[in-house]
């Protein structure tokens, strides 16, 4: 006989997959709206912000740092060279690697957008808390550096 009166699972209100895919969408609705003036979406700008702040980069440590699936970069980035906003070229080193670098018109995207980007993250801070808002990057910072593909058995 079944136990109804105990979910298998945490309620989706104190789920953490669910929270945090809820807490996305907090902070990257305003955001998307800002980047739909330039045609760029929340993962072009996060390749772009990447190849901004690092430098000329192979792909797959560019999807790595951009938190995208290399197969979804790949299709991404000839979308962005349409547009004009990376360049790639072959590694010299290697010639099956590509670098993928940022382009003039990809600089200007992201100087067109900073004051607004900056102008959003200054309301957040301000109505989450300068404290808090440390707390809660260093919490997901610890969060994101467990192993928890690690077997079960390792723990001992």
């Amino acid at each position: 006989m079944e136990n109804h009166d105990r979910p298998l699972l945490r309620r989706t209100a104190r789920s953490l997959p669910i929270a945090l895919l809820r807490a996305r969408e907090t902070v990257m609705a305003p955001l998307r709206e800002m980047l739909a003036e330039s045609g760029v979406t929340e993962q072009k700008w996060r390749v772009l912000r990447v190849l901004e702040e690092s430098g000329p980069m192979d792909q797959s440590l560019l999807a790595a740092e951009a938190c995208l699936q290399l197969p979804s970069l790949t299709r991404i980035l000839r979308a962005m060279e349409e547009q004009r906003l990376v360049e790639r070229r072959a590694d010299p080193a290697d010639r099956r690697r590509s670098i993928v670098a940022i382009s003039r018109h990809g600089r200007e995207i992201i100087e067109t957008h900073a004051p607004d980007s900056i102008a959003y993250f200054a309301r957040l801070e301000n109505a989450y808390g300068h404290d808090r808002l440390k707390a809660l990057l260093d919490l997901l910072e610890a969060l994101n550096e467990l192993d928890l593909n690690r077997n079960a058995d390792d723990n001992s």
